[in-house]
């Protein structure tokens, strides 16, 4: 999912670089690759992959 995330806000970053659209400081196309990359980092950490820590289990007699 964050791998998603981090594609949305590469094609956006893209759109604003391709049509030279101004914008505020803070959402500049590199300042979005940065974001992009982040999202797509913590993909590949395995952060939001719906892990769960094991219940202990009990034994059947």
């Amino acid at each position: 999912m964050l791998a998603a995330v981090g594609a949305i806000i590469f094609a956006i970053a893209y759109l604003i670089n391709v049509t030279n659209t101004s914008t505020d400081a803070a959402f500049t196309p590199f300042s979005l690759m940065v974001a992009g990359l982040f999202f797509v980092a913590l993909h590949m950490a395995g952060v939001g992959s719906g892990w769960s820590p094991s219940r202990p289990r009990r034994r059947r007699r």
